[in-house]
């Protein structure tokens, strides 16, 4: 694969040459995390853990989500007061009750767009779900 390439105003790594973005810097987590009701931050930190177990990956706290990045962005959770909003980009549409809805940007990218309100939805099967989208984030999903 080629190697990333890294924004020269902001520093961020994109697969993409000149990928569009706002070029915000990156706030601090745990600052990004402040005044999140506890609830809430549990239910992202366990959302955070599945994607860990994945392998290595970026955590990008900009000002309104959280984004996590392996090549390209693949899942992004936005702490709410009673939930974590979010969405995970996989290479094929799921039909799963889980998700509000499915946004299709192109035949190998659908965002799959989630509310969780307790800490026993973020279960294995969500853990799968995390783990394809993981891969699609590394762009393993690609030449296929």
């Amino acid at each position: 694969m080629k190697p990333l390439w890294v924004c020269p105003r902001c520093g961020r790594a994109f697969a993409g040459r000149n990928q569009t973005h706002t070029c915000a810097p990156t706030a601090d987590l745990a600052e990004r995390l402040a005044g999140v009701p506890p609830e809430v931050v549990a239910l992202f930190e366990r959302f955070k853990a599945l994607i860990e177990r994945c392998g290595p990956v970026t955590v990008l706290p900009e000002k309104t989500r959280i984004a996590f990045q392996v090549r390209m962005s693949f899942a992004v959770a936005v702490p709410r007061r009673r939930w974590l909003d979010g969405h995970l980009v996989l290479a094929r549409r799921v039909d799963d009750g889980r998700f509000r809805r499915v946004e299709s940007y192109s035949p190998r990218n659908h965002a799959h767009l989630f509310r969780v309100h307790e800490l026993a939805e973020l279960d294995e099967r969500f853990g799968e779900l995390i783990a394809e989208a993981y891969q699609v984030g590394a762009q393993r999903h690609l030449g296929r």
